[in-house]
C-alpha cells in the first residue's frame, strides 16, 4: 500500500518502503484516527465502496466489489468506532452479525475509554427485523434499535424482549437523521460510523449530519442499475468536503473526505 495524499516523506515508493508493503493495523488505525473533539462533540463518518461507474453493490451486496485490503480497512474503522449505525435493509441483505472484540485493537480501545467492541445501531421505522438473530440475542454490547416515537408498539416490545435497547430519535414512525446522531452521542457513543445502506447515507447527507466519507473506489465496472452509495432526497446546494487521506493498493483507492 502507498499513501498518495497527504504528501509525506514516505509517500513515494522506495526500497525501504515499497508500494506493495502491507500496512500494519496500527498504521491503518493512525491513518483513520478520529479527529479530536470536545466533551460535547461527536463525529459521524461513513464507510462505503463504489465501482468506477458508480455502483455501490453487485447482485444486491457490496462484497463482490470489495477486496482484501478494503475489508481490513472496514475492520479497522469498526474497531475505532463507539457505534456502527446501519439501516434495516442493509442488516437484512448483508446478514449483519454483532461486532466482535478485536485483540489487535484492545489496548487502543481501552486507552480511549471504549468497551471491547462497538455497538450496532439499526435505524428502522417499521422494526421489520428478525429478533431471533445473533445480532439481537448474543452481542457483546446490546444492539440498539433506533426508531421514532410512533413506531409499532408490538415490534418495539419484541425488540426489548430480544434484549435490544430502543432509542427514540424522532416524533413520527421513523427516526430523524440529525437526531440519531445527537441521541447516540448523549449515550456516550460519540465516534460514530455508518455503513449505509444508500438510503440511510442519503438521509444523513440531506440532513447535513455527515462529517466524513471514507470511500473505497473499486477498479471495477458493472453497468446495470445498481444503487449509488447514497440515495433519497436531494440537497439544495451540494455539500463540499476536503480530502483528508488517499491510499492505493492493487488499483483500489481508499479515500477519506471531511467536512470543510
Amino acid at each position: 500500500m502507498r499513501r498518495l495524499f497527504p504528501v509525506t516523506d514516505q509517500t513515494s515508493a522506495s526500497p525501504q518502503d515499497p508500494a506493495d508493503r502491507e500496512w500494519s493495523l496500527d498504521e491503518l488505525a493512525e491513518a483513520y484516527a478520529y479527529p479530536a473533539f470536545g466533551p460535547d462533540g461527536h463525529w459521524l463518518r461513513a464507510n462505503m465502496v463504489s465501482t468506477l461507474d458508480g455502483a455501490a453493490q453487485h447482485d444486491g451486496r457490496s462484497q463482490p466489489i470489495s477486496g482484501e485490503t478494503d475489508m481490513r480497512i472496514f475492520g479497522t474503522l469498526r474497531a475505532l468506532a463507539d457505534v456502527v449505525v446501519v439501516g434495516a435493509e442493509t442488516v437484512r441483505q448483508e446478514g449483519y452479525r454483532p461486532a466482535r472484540a478485536r485483540e489487535d485493537f484492545s489496548a487502543r480501545r481501552a486507552a480511549a475509554g471504549q468497551g471491547p467492541a462497538p455497538a450496532i445501531a439499526v435505524v428502522t421505522a417499521s422494526l421489520d427485523l428478525d429478533f431471533s438473530l445473533p445480532l439481537f440475542t448474543s452481542p457483546l454490547v446490546p444492539t440498539l434499535v433506533v426508531t421514532g416515537a410512533a413506531a409499532p408498539a408490538g415490534r418495539v416490545a419484541e425488540a426489548l424482549k430480544a434484549g435490544a435497547e430502543v432509542v427514540v430519535a424522532g416524533d413520527g414512525a421513523g427516526a430523524d437523521p440529525a437526531r440519531v446522531v445527537r441521541e447516540l452521542a448523549e449515550r456516550g457513543l460519540r465516534r460514530q460510523l455508518t455503513e449505509g445502506g444508500p438510503r440511510l447515507l442519503g438521509q444523513f447527507v440531506a440532513a447535513d449530519a455527515l462529517d466524513e466519507l471514507c470511500l473505497t473506489i473499486s477498479p471495477m465496472l458493472t453497468a446495470g442499475d445498481a444503487q449509488r452509495i447514497s440515495g433519497g432526497p436531494s440537497v439544495t446546494v451540494p455539500h463540499r468536503l476536503a480530502p483528508a487521506c488517499v491510499l492505493e493498493e492493487a488499483g483500489f483507492l481508499f479515500t477519506s473526505y471531511r467536512r470543510i
